[in-house]
């Protein structure tokens, strides 16, 4: 494990608030017969970056799904902010700041990589046709607003020389990165990232790290991220939590669960393989 530790954290107004962000309650999902997520509960605590390994089929992206309204859940119970969101589906959430990203990037890939942040602030004023012909005015500057903040994102993630390419030319780890930019676009209250490091060079995935810890500790963002790269969940990450058949084998910091006999046996054993 070749990465140096985290820094030190900076207090930020997302901090504030709830002691838990998301919440999770003997949540199970189930296709068939085949059980995927079963009786999971743990706690995302704000400004923190959770990370979730685990070998493939232990039930990590079906988690994702489950909790971000992708799957509906077989039973129990999702909170966020102590609020119950178990039923609400992605587009309720997403106005709530519950937002993810997949393993493959899903760009518009004719679209440039400034449109492609312009799009993700929902309720602009120019997606009704009638406010085309009678609020122009008030259109063109909340779509001013919109691209600055498109720009800014951009710079902070260091793609502003790709602004104006279709987002479909982008290398792998560009699309990461813009996947990464367009959560910044809405007010996020936490980030479920999946594989954030599939099919990236090192280079790009360590400004990928980068930019998450700047996030997480200027701003303040809250992440739970999948990854297989134990170098980067250890630079990244703490708590780490670690699943096998659908269940949690074991949580704590990075350091706790590589000692863990039962993680060993069931994931870093063998850990030349990924997961899912």
């Amino acid at each position: 494990m070749q990465e140096s530790g985290r820094c030190g954290r900076t207090q930020s107004p997302r901090k504030l608030g709830s002691a838990v962000v998301v919440r999770t309650e003997k949540l199970r999902k189930q296709f068939g017969e085949f059980v995927s997520v079963d009786d999971v509960s743990f706690e995302i605590a704000p400004a923190t970056i959770t990370g979730l390994i685990g070998p493939n089929g232990a039930g990590k992206t079906t988690l994702f799904n489950t909790i971000t309204g992708f799957y509906p859940p077989t039973s129990g119970t999702v909170f966020l902010d102590d609020r119950e969101i178990t039923h609400f589906k992605p587009h309720e959430l997403f106005r709530l700041g519950v937002l993810r990203t997949f393993q493959i990037a899903r760009e518009f890939a004719s679209m440039s990589v400034r449109e492609n942040l312009m799009m993700v602030p929902g309720g602009q004023h120019g997606e009704k046709i009638w406010n085309s012909w009678f609020s122009r005015s008030q259109i063109a500057r909340e779509e001013a607003r919109t691209r600055q903040r498109a720009d800014e994102v951009m710079e902070f993630l260091e793609i502003s020389h790709v602004a104006d390419l279709p987002a479909g030319q982008l290398s792998g780890g560009q699309k990461k990165l813009l996947e990464l930019g367009r959560t910044m676009m809405t007010d996020a209250r936490i980030v479920f990232l999946d594989e954030v490091g599939a099919g990236v060079n090192r280079t790009l995935l360590r400004r990928i790290g980068d930019a998450i810890i700047r996030l997480n500790q200027e701003q303040g963002y809250t992440f739970c991220l999948i990854e297989h790269d134990m170098a980067f969940v250890e630079r990244l990450c703490d708590p780490v939590i670690c699943m096998a058949e659908g269940r949690i084998l074991a949580q704590g910091t990075m350091q706790e669960i590589v000692n863990n006999e039962e993680v060993i046996q069931a994931y870093l054993g063998s850990r030349e393989g990924t997961a899912k």
